[in-house]
């Protein structure tokens, strides 16, 4: 089997649309890390305010923020295996163009699939936005002075 320039060059082509893809994953899974991270500062200082005092308040946004923080890692977990299956439809553009197989029933399947994934992943990052503006509107409201 002898392979032509010309034709990497078409199986390049096509992989372009999924590494730009790719790109964007990377970008989101960057921003959701970083708003773990920042959950996870704010549960430890939860946590530390517990053991001085047994506030009502402390156990309440602890409680969300532990809802905030499965949201975030099953969007995580959603966007890497979106990531994943992009690389594998990418690589099986590549092999199937190369090995001249028939693998477009499976790239399309695994294209979908991703698309699930990262459907899924926004999906959860919005319920999680949701849950800390909710958060936010009650922590300002109760800061407001009473008003008879």
């Amino acid at each position: 089997m002898n392979i032509q320039v010309s034709d990497i060059g078409h199986i390049i082509q096509l992989a372009i649309a999924p590494v730009f893809l790719l790109t964007g994953v990377a970008t989101k899974l960057s921003v959701l890390i970083n708003r773990l991270a920042r959950i996870i500062d704010r549960t430890r200082v939860l946590e530390d305010r517990l053991l001085v005092a047994n506030n009502d308040r402390y156990t309440q946004e602890l409680s969300e923020m532990y809802k905030r923080s499965h949201l975030i890692n099953y969007a995580i977990t959603c966007s890497t295996a979106c990531g994943l299956l992009i690389c594998l439809v990418i690589a099986m553009l590549f092999i199937g163009d190369t090995l001249n197989l028939k693998l477009d029933r499976y790239i399309a399947l695994f294209f979908v699939v991703a698309m699930l994934a990262l459907i899924s992943s926004f999906v959860l990052f919005l319920l999680e936005i949701r849950i800390a503006a909710r958060h936010m509107r009650l922590r300002h409201l109760n800061s407001l002075p009473n008003q008879h």
